[in-house]
């Protein structure tokens, strides 16, 4: 058994039975004739508007403008929290001055800030991409923090022992302690930032993107077009997670490989 779950096919063949079931129940909710079915469509409805929206191209197009404010966000959100968290870590009172602050601005959900956000820089595609990009900054903020701060002190001893500068301590030792829980942060804030960026999308429904769509789709009451950007929201969702985790494995190879 295992010998077989060794296999990429197999994994992948397995992974797929619980989607399989899901979509085999829904199908039979949707001929069930009741009046519950009102609320499904059949398989065949949801393909025959996937087709619709790719000839037309704004299923690309929009998949594209979603994907690029979710990695806009992660770029700006992410950086902002790496270097935040790592200076944080290293010099304590910019620790102590800002640490409540930011503790009580995490308590806050991001939609919460819409409206404030509304009020200052309107509701354009620059609110979007500052929710997303919050969204991003507090899980790699976090983690390149603790990531920083915990590195084992027998560690610096050593670079104290062959007289490093801060520099060399920081780029030969912090930074190569701490970059596990960095990358973790970042793909949460991977994370977060793609589900900030369908939410924002829904309740700002300006520019393009797939949040946009479902919005067009329940106006319309389109349930089909609403099951294909769910879809489709799952499907790129999980291929770019499972890139960024291949990623994070490469520049990790000294470790425990992940699932």
């Amino acid at each position: 058994m295992k010998a077989l779950l060794a296999r990429g096919w197999a994994r992948a063949a397995i992974g797929l039975i619980a989607p399989g079931l899901f979509l085999l129940w829904w199908q039979v909710q949707a001929q069930s004739g009741g009046a519950h079915a009102l609320a499904f469509a059949p398989l065949q409805s949801v393909g025959a508007a996937f087709v619709e929206l790719a000839v037309q191209g704004s299923l690309f197009s929009d998949m594209a403008s979603t994907l690029s404010r979710s990695l806009s966000g992660l770029a700006i959100g992410g950086t902002l929290g790496i270097a935040l968290g790592v200076a944080m870590a290293i010099w304590r009172p910019l620790d102590r001055v800002l640490n409540p602050l930011l503790q009580a601005i995490r308590q806050v959900p991001l939609m919460g800030w819409l409206p404030l956000l509304g009020l200052w820089v309107g509701t354009g595609q620059g609110t979007e991409l500052i929710v997303v990009s919050l969204s991003a900054f507090f899980p790699t903020l976090l983690n390149s923090f603790e990531g920083v701060a915990n590195v084992e002190r027998r560690f610096i001893e050593v670079g104290q022992i062959y007289g490093f500068t801060p520099w060399q301590r920081f780029r030969l030792i912090l930074l190569p302690a701490a970059m596990p829980l960095i990358l973790t942060g970042l793909t949460q804030g991977l994370a977060f930032a793609w589900i900030a960026s369908i939410a924002s999308e829904i309740l700002l429904g300006v520019g393009g993107g797939l949040g946009v769509t479902m919005q067009l789709a329940q106006m319309q009451q389109r349930i089909d077009i609403i099951l294909v950007a769910i879809l489709v929201t799952a499907a790129l969702g999980f291929t770019i997670n499972r890139l960024f985790l291949r990623l994070r494995q490469h520049l990790l190879r000294w470790q425990a490989p992940l699932r």
